[in-house]
């Protein structure tokens, strides 16, 4: 059995976000063959309590904790030459312990779960490097600049352009490097010409997200238009807005009872004062999406910017949801027509109208999304590639 140092730069647990989501399962799916030791930030003071929780697919936990950028990262980064994204997740004890587990430890691979952890793998490593890059960040960024303002728009493509040298750089000198799809690794190769890159997609838990389980109702008459994700996540932001200004008055001229509810963490005052706007509602954590999703009579995801899987279209498929997608957030799901695709925003409310009026089909497009969910996303499934990649030569 071998031993794995898997680098992260957020503790996977509990997996309650799109990138904590991954980072578990990939772990749980290597702690099935190796020895895993983790070493990640935690962002959130409650998860510094929680890492007792991975115990059961870890060796050893080493968990610090990271202050959110400031001004200051900025301008460190300015003077280093380097991307931002890198110098706020620089960290002088991590470095420490990383060299400690490498100096003691038999370890033959290094996992790298996401790019800004990449810093802390030595220059010529003795291991195999596996780096998860699970979107293209540098591309993110570019996206960002090209509908930005100055001087912000100046910032983000220094920030792309950075970040896309240290891809490439990593990319490189890695063993295999990993991204969440066919899209963003074919994105990935077309933009650096960097060698061994595959695609491992996300899969779903389709048995904690079951529609036949019983759920809490939530309180409120009218049909519910639900939208999941991390409130302080600049697409889900936009995304969350572009709905409120751009199609839910329309939604509400023919429903003046639906109501289209927010549900995810950390909303910033922006998503905040949404809910001022009749219908919507803003419920910052929740105990359970879960109770939401179920309650939905659809799910809505009409994100502007997307790269990868969106989690919160394949949680709405597990649960037997119609969705109706941007076609940025239904790009690298193989939904096979389970996913109702609208770009702009009057098609986007002709779908959703379309379906509040038809409630058999909406039901009828929840269960075939369910169905592919189960045939095609399974953790297992989607995982299986890493087991050849672990068995080639470092």
């Amino acid at each position: 059995m071998g031993e794995i140092l898997f680098l992260a730069h957020r503790i996977p647990y509990p997996p309650d976000r799109g990138d904590k989501i991954r980072a578990y399962h990939l772990m749980r799916h290597l702690a099935k063959g190796h020895r895993v030791h983790l070493a990640a930030f935690a962002d959130d003071a409650d998860d510094m309590q929680r890492k007792g929780g991975l115990a059961p697919y870890t060796a050893s936990r080493e968990i610090f904790w990271r202050s959110p950028p400031n001004a200051f990262t900025g301008l460190r980064a300015v003077l280093q030459r380097r991307p931002v994204s890198l110098v706020a997740f620089a960290d002088r004890e991590m470095r420490q312990a990383v060299n400690t587990l490498l100096a003691e430890r038999p370890i033959d691979t290094i996992f790298v779960f996401s790019s800004q952890m990449a810093q802390y793998v030595p220059p010529v490593p003795r291991q195999r490097v596996i780096m998860d890059f699970v979107d293209m960040d540098s591309a993110k960024f570019a996206a960002y600049a090209e509908g930005g303002r100055e001087p912000m728009a100046w910032v983000h493509r220094r920030e792309a352009a950075l970040l896309q040298a240290h891809e490439h750089r990593v990319a490189c000198g890695a063993s295999a490097s990993l991204f969440v799809s066919e899209a963003e690794a074919t994105l990935f190769r077309a933009r650096t010409g960097a060698p061994r890159v595959h695609a491992i997609e996300n899969g779903i838990d389709t048995a904690h997200y079951d529609p036949a389980r019983r759920f809490p109702a939530v309180m409120g008459e009218g049909p519910l238009l639900v939208f999941t994700g991390q409130m302080d996540y600049r697409p889900n932001i936009d995304a969350v807005t572009w709905f409120a200004e751009a199609v839910f008055p329309r939604v509400r001229q023919s429903h003046p009872t639906a109501r289209f509810a927010i549900v995810g963490r950390a909303p910033t005052p922006a998503v905040r004062a949404l809910a001022q706007q009749p219908g919507i509602v803003v419920t910052g954590t929740v105990p359970d999406v879960r109770d939401w999703l179920a309650a939905a009579a659809l799910v809505v995801a009409p994100l502007q910017l997307a790269r990868g899987i969106q989690n919160k279209v394949l949680e709405g498929m597990a649960m037997a949801k119609a969705v109706v997608a941007s076609p940025a957030a239904a790009e690298g799901i193989d939904h096979a027509g389970t996913v109702c695709v609208a770009e702009g925003a009057d098609l986007f409310g002709d779908a959703v109208l379309s379906l509040l009026a038809e409630p058999e089909i909406a039901a009828a497009l929840g269960a075939a999304a369910r169905a592919r969910v189960i045939a095609r996303y399974s953790w297992d499934a989607r995982l299986a590639p890493l087991d050849a990649l672990l068995a080639d030569p470092a």
